[in-house]
């Protein structure tokens, strides 16, 4: 008999986690529920809030030793998976982490994890910078609920600016390419401009993406030094009018409403 990865699950676990759950404050804003399946994160983007979140170093929190799934993940997902069974509101995967880092090629805890909420009747966004590998996997998965969507994370359009500040994530065209696919197999899709980095960089994305996304959210840069560079309310008021011209769907967060 084929050993499984709940064969190695015990039955009975104490203080079980609650994997599924209630966004607070700016998350909110993006998505009703979520779950972070990993720890940590090898894309070590600059501006990354997870070593924060984790209460980490950035050297900590990318560091490969540290990587890895949540303890007892998919045991834990399982159980929330059917208290929410029939939710309408879509789950994130994920705010802290990425759900196609590169450990997700051997450990497949993503895909396990769709399996799960599809069998729940849940609903389903994949937001991530890992690129097409990702979406090419698991894509009979996304396609068993019409709701189901995948998000892609686009801050940069050039190599360089990419490795700069997102250095072990897919390059800017690998994770366009992702949208236009799952666009042309009738997957839901939406871009996060968070966060805004380049403003030009943005309007040239959107010049790139609109024929295939079906909703953009823009928000802005925190808490880096480089956000003070930017002219927030100019960038507000001309990301609105290009946004409105293309007739695209979109919301912007608070933080940039506010700015």
């Amino acid at each position: 008999m084929q050993t499984t990865i709940f064969d190695t699950i015990p039955i009975h676990t104490p203080n079980r986690k609650n994997i599924i759950y209630e966004p607070t404050g700016r998350a909110l804003e993006y998505s009703p529920l979520a779950a972070n399946l990993y720890q940590g994160c090898a894309h070590a983007c600059t501006y990354c809030f997870g070593p924060a979140n984790a209460r980490k170093t950035r050297e900590e929190f990318h560091n490969p030793d540290y990587i890895k799934p949540r303890g007892e993940i998919l045991y834990h997902l399982e159980k929330d998976a059917k208290g929410y069974a029939g939710d309408p509101r879509p789950i994130l995967l994920s705010f802290i982490t990425d759900p196609y880092q590169p450990l997700e090629k051997d450990m497949n805890i993503t895909r396990e994890a769709l399996k799960i909420l599809m069998a729940n009747d849940l609903i389903v966004t994949l937001l991530t910078k890992g690129g097409t590998w990702g979406l090419l996997r698991d894509i009979d998965l996304l396609q068993m609920n019409s709701d189901n969507a995948w998000a892609v994370t686009l801050t940069c359009d050039t190599p360089d600016q990419s490795k700069l500040w997102e250095p072990y994530a897919a390059l800017p065209d690998d994770r366009i390419e992702s949208l236009r696919i799952a666009h042309a197999h009738r997957i839901k899709t939406w871009v996060s401009f968070e966060p805004v980095l380049y403003p030009k960089a943005v309007y040239r994305l959107l010049d790139k993406t609109y024929p295939f996304v079906d909703h953009y959210k823009v928000g802005k840069l925190n808490e880096n030094p480089h956000a003070r560079t930017i002219n927030w309310k100019e960038f507000r008021e001309e990301i609105i009018y290009r946004l409105e011209k293309l007739g695209k769907s979109y919301y912007l967060k608070k933080d940039l409403v506010d700015a």
